[in-house]
């Protein structure tokens, strides 16, 4: 599903940097809950958490619920008139089901410019070429425990030895972009208790965040691994399709565990 910040250009890059010893996956600031679609499904216990109650009620739904969302789904317009009814119903919290309010907000999503749940999106959209993709979603998710809370308290709640924490908050200087519905908006100061609750945990975490140098000296620690990596910058490639993308991976261990034991190909003239 397309969120904003969503990870599906860095996904494959994000698994290859977990531990190779972990029980419990917590994903932080799940979003379009693209490391967890993408991440091979385990014994591992798993936790989904956003902030956005919304968000976190239409992923209860597509778990518990399919076939009811689907049926909520079926007849919806795609026109500027529907769309700004409902984001207004969303808006004012207007009382509603939790179905009737999972469809709607996966109508905005779906029907918004660039998924940016802010402006009518004036493109076709085939809604019953979802359903599919709803069901796919459901069965992944039919083990995975869905929260919605805040990202000290979840990681407190969660944290172990054995337990793996990936974070993708808001990028550092651009948190308004993730106001949406249903959200109250990322701050300098969280981004600084979140790395005051990830100093302090038993178990690991790894970050993705955007490169900048209050990010870096933000996480200057004993023990923490900084690594740059460059991705193709979706936003501009229609008018540069060279321009990159700085970003960092963050963790509390050795990011490279896993490639170490991975088979390797046998070459008797190495």
């Amino acid at each position: 599903m397309s969120w904003v910040g969503g990870k599906k250009a860095l996904r494959e890059a994000v698994v290859k940097r977990f531990p190779l010893n972990y029980s419990r996956y917590i994903e932080v600031f799940g979003g379009g809950g693209w490391v967890l679609f993408h991440k091979p499904p385990r014994r591992d216990f798993e936790v989904y958490n956003d902030f956005n109650g919304l968000l976190a009620n239409l992923y209860r739904c597509v778990r518990d619920k399919p076939d009811l969302l689907i049926n909520a789904l079926e007849y919806v317009l795609n026109s500027r008139e529907d769309f700004d009814r409902i984001r207004r119903a969303l808006d004012t919290r207007r009382p509603a089901t939790d179905i009737q309010r999972a469809a709607w907000f996966y109508q905005i999503i779906r029907h918004s410019y660039a998924s940016g749940l802010k402006s009518f999106g004036s493109q076709p959209h085939d809604m019953w070429a979802n359903f599919p993709l709803i069901q796919q979603a459901h069965r992944r998710l039919k083990d995975v425990v869905v929260e919605n809370q805040d990202f000290a308290r979840l990681i407190h709640h969660y944290d172990r030895e054995d337990s793996l924490f990936y974070c993708d908050p808001p990028y550092h200087s651009t948190e308004g972009y993730y106001q949406n519905i249903g959200e109250g908006g990322f701050t300098e100061k969280d981004h600084i208790r979140l790395r005051d609750t990830l100093l302090d945990i038993d178990g690991k975490f790894l970050l993705s965040y955007n490169d900048d140098a209050f990010v870096r000296d933000l996480y200057n620690a004993p023990g923490i691994q900084i690594e740059a990596v460059t991705r193709l910058n979706n936003i501009k490639q229609r008018y540069d399709p060279n321009c990159q993308f700085s970003e960092l991976f963050i963790a509390n261990y050795d990011m490279d565990e896993r490639g170490l034991y991975l088979p390797r190909q046998i070459n008797l003239f190495d």
